[in-house]
């Protein structure tokens, strides 16, 4: 099997418009949720979020492309330029011909349908825009991903809830390792920050009015945020033959199935996808020194995150450094675990762990180190990334320092 290492990252979410900018402000433990801005936010219940400030996509896009891209492929294709620009990878020939996208999304062109329902149902039009649907079906950032970077290979999306962005970058991870792929670019976005986005949330009454604390035995639920997170996945003899930059090695990857509820999850199936990643990476359990948690801030997911994790790692749990950046950043949905594998990465080439943020009273069930408050410097070899989703959906993805 082949090697299959990071070699470029990109991102714009809540935190900051850059990979650099995000790390900076997670180093800080800055918080990035705040009031919502959007058209009638007012009839909302919930009004806060990690919303994308500042993000001026006329810069970026012609008038055009703005006809064909939803919100959430402008995010798309504005990490994916970092990222491949910072891996200096040029797809052409052979490369070009093998090489492929693999994203995540749960929602894809949420605002897209908010704005043409709105159209029809409230304004009384009875015409929509001809490139309605190719904007915001889920495909739409995948397949304009691929045309813009010449990417001719296995192109798709994967949409499994919270859990999407994990799923996708398995798919890379093994068709890389397999010899399927040279590479692959891959990760995930969301843009759920509409209205009607918002208001179905608000139906599962799951979601914070003031904060997300994940941990925290006070937390009140979870908070929405927005944005993307795009790699580069590649072989790593490819990488060294052209003398890349490696970020970290993708080692291991597993996922499971609840099978048993819709919405609540269960410690077995989680517990389950944690193991299959260590044996998969065929790596001791006390190797890994950082979990990028799922952290929803929920009262059921962190208390069974925490079991799962102390379940698997038995006494080697209290060694652990286990933290939630959906606490700075909020919950991207389908796009999540990308923005927060960065923090994976920054734990195992910077040595920085980010914190979770919000925390201010210990929960009993919740007894792991959440490096609460305060980024904290570590040696860190091995680290997790953890995405577990409605429906039972689990997913993590096991990375080492190179």
């Amino acid at each position: 099997m082949k090697r299959v290492v990071i070699t470029g990252a990109g991102t714009i979410n809540a935190l900051g418009h850059s990979v650099p900018d995000t790390l900076d402000a997670m180093r800080e433990g800055r918080c990035g949720i705040g009031e919502l801005d959007f058209r009638d936010v007012e009839r909302l219940s919930i009004r806060i979020g990690g919303q994308v400030r500042g993000f001026e996509a006329e810069g970026r896009f012609n008038r055009q492309q703005m006809t064909l891209y939803d919100r959430f492929t402008q995010f798309t294709l504005t990490a994916a330029r970092e990222a491949i620009e910072q891996s200096g990878i040029t797809f052409s020939g052979d490369l070009s011909a093998r090489s492929g996208v693999v994203l995540g999304t749960a929602g894809g062109g949420v605002s897209t349908w908010d704005d043409n329902y709105r159209s029809v149902y409230e304004d009384g039009k009875n015409r929509v825009h001809p490139f309605v649907v190719p904007k915001l079906m889920n495909n739409a950032a995948a397949s304009h991903v691929s045309m813009e970077f010449n990417l001719k290979g296995p192109s798709f999306t994967v949409s499994t809830a919270c859990a999407s962005s994990n799923h996708a970058m398995a798919q890379a991870f093994q068709m890389v390792r397999s010899g399927m792929a040279p590479a692959m670019i891959t990760g995930g976005s969301e843009s759920m920050l509409c209205f009607g986005g918002v208001k179905a949330w608000e139906g599962l009454r799951v979601m914070s009015r003031d904060a997300c604390r994940p941990f925290s035995a006070n937390r009140n639920g979870m908070v929405q945020g927005e944005g993307a997170g795009v790699f580069v996945f590649e072989d790593y003899d490819h990488a060294r033959a052209r003398g890349a930059d490696i970020l970290c090695e993708v080692i291991g990857f597993a996922m499971s199935s609840d099978a048993s509820d819709i919405v609540m999850p269960s410690k077995q199936g989680a517990a389950r996808a944690i193991s299959g990643a260590l044996a998969d990476a065929r790596i001791a359990a006390d190797r890994v020194g950082y979990i990028n948690a799922h952290g929803t801030g929920t009262a059921a997911n962190d208390k069974t995150e925490c079991a799962a994790v102390a379940d698997v790692f038995g006494p080697h749990a209290d060694n652990l450094m286990m933290s939630s950046t959906k606490s700075m950043h909020g919950h991207l949905i389908g796009g999540t675990g990308a923005v927060e594998l960065l923090a994976c990465i920054m734990a195992l080439r910077d040595g920085v762990i980010a914190p979770t943020i919000g925390y201010e009273e210990p929960d009993p069930e919740c007894a792991l180190d959440i490096v609460p408050n305060e980024a904290r410097e570590a040696d860190v070899d091995v680290a997790l990334s953890n995405a577990f989703a409605f429906g039972g959906l689990n997913a993590v993805l096991a990375l080492k320092r190179v």
